[in-house]
């Protein structure tokens, strides 16, 4: 820190009140803090930081300390302990009497008498409100970044996708800047390159002069009516529209080529076409629903499977209608559907409108459509496959992967009983292997008596009854 060369010479002996002049002069606002860093006095020469920090008379006899903010504490603490020559500017939070923390910038001086020191403060609101407005500005011009880039993004994604052919062109020199695939692929792929090219060479000399006042019409007027066109390198005849918008301070002309219907280029709207009508015609039901299960499209082998006559009976609502056997069906598929993405080969009933009950087998995905998830379900009748042939006794039981197959079509009671009689019958089956077909050592193994075991055996037809009938006589 500098100080003036002479100050005895050049500032003469100053009495007390001209000392306190100086000090208030020299800062917004001056404390007067002793050993113990308690405010002994204080100085304003700013009104407005005066009115700002109301309730400051109430800071002397009171420790600096407890009038700052609590992050700003250990800055004063560090002011205050400084050596003279440390005494560095720092920001500090004063808090105003309703609480609200105004933003100072203080330094120390230590005076040479009473181990007191000067502590000069100059308001930072101003620059606190300005950084604020700079921060704000620049959140807001990051919002506005934001909706640009995604503005852009939607642009390009609706310029490559657009099933017709669309063309930007410069609307001083007449040369083409950018091309979306389906303008590449309506040139040609072995054609010279579209993008660099004039507009007008994209034409036979024969159009060139009807494409040239369709362009100058949109010039001036912004658009003009559609005319018709023909290749220069393929002969085919398209349709022609164009519109201008201005970027960058030039003009730019959005131009479109559309073919006759029934003309349209084997390229990729096509082969979406081919797979839609693939899909429409399978022999497998397939649905497309909305996140809540509610149909919006369904094929002709889904109608058939539901016993309706149209389309438009499905449409709109619930594939619980006649799905499963249960409601809580359909909310499992959704919910893995929205967790997981896919579902397969899961095995159900479908009900028809007139009553008929199908098994069949869905798998399902998840796809994102217009910025929306959409479900996909592909419903495969398995009721005719050949079946692996089961107990039809009377008293024959279900195994455990025919009962997993029954959830959801049968009541929980009836599970849980026809599990018990398989474990029953798997224990009873294995005690009498282990014992070597020994009817009392198996009653034993299996904690029954004999006579237990007996009619165990006669419900399941196990072991030989005849046997059996012979040793209880």
């Amino acid at each position: 820190m500098k100080t003036f060369l002479a100050p005895r010479n050049s500032l003469g002996d100053l009495d007390a009140d001209a000392a306190a002049s100086l000090v208030s002069a020299a800062a917004d606002m001056a404390l007067v803090v002793d050993e113990q860093g308690v405010i002994r006095d204080i100085a304003f020469s700013n009104p407005e930081l005066s009115k700002a920090l109301g309730g400051h008379q109430a800071w002397l006899g009171r420790p600096w300390a407890e009038t700052v903010t609590t992050e700003s504490r250990p800055k004063v603490e560090a002011l205050l302990s400084g050596a003279p020559s440390e005494s560095k500017w720092r920001n500090i939070n004063q808090v105003a009497e309703g609480g609200e923390a105004v933003p100072l910038l203080f330094a120390a001086v230590p005076l040479q008498r009473g181990n007191r020191r000067v502590v000069f403060g100059r308001d930072l609101s101003a620059q606190s409100r300005l950084q604020q407005r700079l921060l704000e500005t620049q959140q807001s011009m990051e919002r506005d970044y934001a909706k640009l880039r995604q503005a852009e993004t939607r642009y390009r994604l609706l310029f490559q996708l657009s099933a017709d052919a669309t063309l930007i062109v410069d609307g001083a020199t007449g040369r083409v800047t950018e091309a979306n695939p389906a303008a590449e692929q309506l040139f040609g792929r072995h054609s010279r390159r579209v993008i660099g090219r004039p507009l007008m060479d994209a034409f036979s000399t024969e159009s060139r002069q009807a494409v040239q006042s369709l362009l100058a019409s949109v010039r001036i007027a912004g658009r003009g009516d559609e005319v018709g066109a023909q290749l220069a390198d393929s002969g085919r005849e398209v349709t022609i529209a164009a519109t201008s918008f201005r970027q960058d301070g030039a003009s730019v002309l959005l131009v479109r080529l559309s073919l006759p219907a029934g003309d349209q280029p084997a390229g990729l709207s096509t082969a979406k076409a081919q797979m839609l009508k693939v899909a429409e015609n399978l022999p497998d039901a397939f649905v497309v629903t909305d996140q809540n299960g509610l149909v919006i499209s369904a094929n002709g082998a889904f109608l058939d499977l539901a016993e309706l006559g149209s389309e438009e009976q499905v449409r709109g609502e619930s594939l619980e209608r006649w799905l499963g056997g249960q409601g809580i069906e359909i909310e499992v598929l959704l919910s893995n559907l929205r967790n997981r993405g896919t579902v397969r080969l899961y095995t159900t009933t479908l009900r028809g409108a007139m009553g008929a009950r199908v098994e069949v087998e869905i798998s399902a995905v998840t796809v994102t459509h217009g910025g929306q998830e959409v479900f996909g379900f592909s419903i495969r009748d398995i009721g005719a496959r050949v079946a692996e042939p089961r107990q039809t006794g009377a008293h024959a039981t279900r195994s455990v992967e025919q009962l997993t197959e029954l959830i959801g079509r049968v009541p929980l009671k009836d599970l849980v009983r026809d599990a018990t009689d398989a474990i029953e019958r798997l224990c009873i089956e294995a005690a009498l292997q282990l014992s070597g077909d020994n009817r009392a050592s198996a009653a034993e193994m299996l904690g029954l008596s004999r006579q237990s075991l007996y009619v165990k055996l006669h419900r399941y037809g196990l072991g030989d009854l005849g046997a059996d009938s012979a040793e209880q006589g």
